[in-house]
């Protein structure tokens, strides 16, 4: 069970706090699904969030360059939400198609007079037309760093003691389109209380040159694991990644 895995063999925990831990997991995945909601409609507005890094975000709207927002399957993870009101810009939130297909019910009255656009991710072409189009008109977009569809490049990183793979799409596309990167999440604190952290936005090094762009990449994944792994060890009990993360041997 991959849970289990997690809490045992991640985070050390033995088997007793390690099932306790799964369910507590569970219970914490139903709040932030029922806050997902209440976030991006007037419900919404009885929360407090705290923006300790909201500084970044604007350097983002305000630097006109467009960018990508690397958020992960942690805390609220569609960030988009909280961001549209606060900081008044259009961004376009990436997603595989089966995700899509399991919130659009539930989202699609409450995003009806919102600043967002969907792109989703499927087996064609549409969706990298779609990017191309938001980051030429100095838009934002917003996609998960710990997934990916199967055959799709990865990068190999050292993530809470084992090894997991991380796609190499987000930084490719920034590399590509020459725009910066931040990494964030919204995590929950409280009952009626988010916290949002984000880390300075940093373009992909040496992206052009031949020799030098797999190097520049493999660090911006880096780092992006390690930002990741700071947030997991704060808040384990918000890590929604059900399924086999790490590339384990047992």
């Amino acid at each position: 069970m991959s849970s289990y895995f997690y809490f045992n063999k991640i985070h050390r925990y033995n088997k007793i706090k390690s099932l306790l831990y799964i369910y507590k997991s569970y219970c914490m995945l139903g709040k932030v699904l029922v806050d997902k909601v209440a976030l991006l409609s007037d419900v919404g507005k009885q929360f407090l969030r705290n923006y300790d890094n909201d500084h970044i975000i604007k350097e983002l709207i305000d630097g006109n360059t467009g960018g990508i927002i690397i958020n992960a399957h942690v805390g609220n993870w569609e960030i988009a939400g909280q961001l549209l009101e606060y900081f008044d810009t259009k961004i376009n939130i990436l997603m595989f198609d089966s995700e899509h297909q399991r919130i659009r019910n539930y989202l699609s009255n409450v995003l009806a007079d919102k600043n967002v656009n969907f792109i989703i991710i499927n087996d064609g072409i549409g969706h990298l037309q779609q990017i191309e189009k938001a980051l030429k008109n100095k838009e934002l977009i917003a996609m998960n760093g710990d997934r990916f569809l199967a055959g799709n490049l990865t990068v190999s990183c050292n993530f809470l003691g084992h090894d997991a793979k991380f796609p190499l799409s987000p930084y490719y596309i920034a590399g590509k389109y020459n725009v910066p990167v931040v990494y964030a999440f919204a995590m929950k604190e409280g009952k009626n209380f988010y916290r949002f952290f984000a880390t300075p936005k940093r373009y992909i090094e040496n992206f052009y040159s031949m020799k030098k762009r797999e190097q520049g990449l493999k660090d911006a994944v880096n780092d992006y694991a390690a930002a990741l792994e700071k947030i997991v060890c704060k808040y384990p009990l918000q890590w929604f990644n059900y399924y086999n993360f790490w590339s384990k041997t047992e």
